[in-house]
């Protein structure tokens, strides 16, 4: 495939930005992190909803900590980028999961909560400009700021009015988020996406694994099949697997670039929502899906 674009990194080293594969490993990734809301709502049936969050970090770590083994990778990252790895911790292994989980919890429900990933494409091209040196044109911003304002729209007129708190969770989600995508996809450069959020979860394990310990034995728990079922895929695909095509499509594409391909995400969702949970949608939804789709075109054709 060809070659079109080049990204500098630290150090001075220029590596390839293969934007169309980027764009497709970028899309792999949202399709596993489309199913994270409904997998949370299911899993806090029979969890609560702090052990869900952190629960699931805990559970991708120990895979994680058996990947680097098997591969022969080293467990903790150099200690010259663990600030870059502790932003990533921080963000995607505790920020996310514990402001969405708690969020849902409180009342939001999941095509509210698709807010967040309506409006997370332009904060991470934001967080790209600020910490990756990415220069997108005003072609790319137009068409940014017009995808999240159309899924911030219709999925907001489908709502009847949600209390304040769970907005702010989901903003602290959004920012959370933000930042350690874009600090995964600077590091995934020069390191492979996978081990990237490998050792970002090792380096969590300290934290994630005495805490789920205590809350396991101190809240309540019951073991049904929708809460386990939605437990292992907020564990194994939104926390772990999902982010190796989703680091390695932002760092080929360039982050800002191949993360617009998370405005389909809040679509997505609400396709898993009918299946799984029977939600309804109609003539709206193909419109803003229709609307999200072209400025997704747009900005994979706008130059950075």
């Amino acid at each position: 495939m060809k070659v079109e674009n080049s990204a500098t990194v630290s150090g001075g080293v220029t590596v390839p930005v293969d934007r169309r594969r980027g764009t497709l490993l970028a899309f792999v990734g949202v399709l596993a992190f489309s199913g994270s809301f409904p997998a949370t709502v299911y899993a806090m049936r029979g969890f609560d909803p702090w052990l869900v969050a952190v629960g699931r970090a805990a559970v991708a770590g120990a895979l994680a900590l058996i990947c680097l083994t098997a591969a022969r990778r080293p467990l903790l990252p150099p200690k010259g980028r663990r600030t870059a790895y502790a932003l990533i911790s921080a963000g995607v292994v505790f920020g996310f999961p514990v402001f969405s989980g708690l969020a849902l919890d409180l009342g939001a429900s999941t095509s509210h909560a698709a807010v967040v990933t309506g409006l997370l494409p332009a904060a991470t091209a934001a967080c790209a400009v600020l910490r990756a040196g990415e220069r997108p044109r005003p072609l790319f911003w137009a068409a940014c700021t017009a995808g999240a304002l159309a899924i911030t729209v219709f999925t907001l007129t489908r709502q009847q009015g949600e209390a304040a708190w769970p907005d702010l969770l989901l903003m602290g989600a959004l920012l959370s988020a933000a930042v350690g995508y874009t600090e995964g996809g600077r590091l995934a450069r020069h390191t492979p996406g996978w081990q990237v959020i490998s050792q970002a979860l090792v380096l969590s394990l300290p934290v994630t694994l005495p805490v789920t310990a205590v809350l396991a034995l101190t809240t309540p728990v019951t073991f049904t099949f929708d809460a386990v079922a939605g437990f292992a895929y907020a564990a194994t695909i939104s926390m772990f697997l999902g982010f190796f095509p989703w680091y390695a499509g932002l760092a080929r594409g360039g982050i800002a670039r191949a993360g617009q391909t998370q405005l389909t995400q809040p679509l997505l969702t609400l396709v898993w929502a009918w299946f799984l949970m029977g939600e309804r949608f109609g003539p709206a939804t193909v419109a803003a899906a229709l609307a999200v789709l072209v400025c997704v075109a747009i900005t994979q054709r706008a130059r950075t």
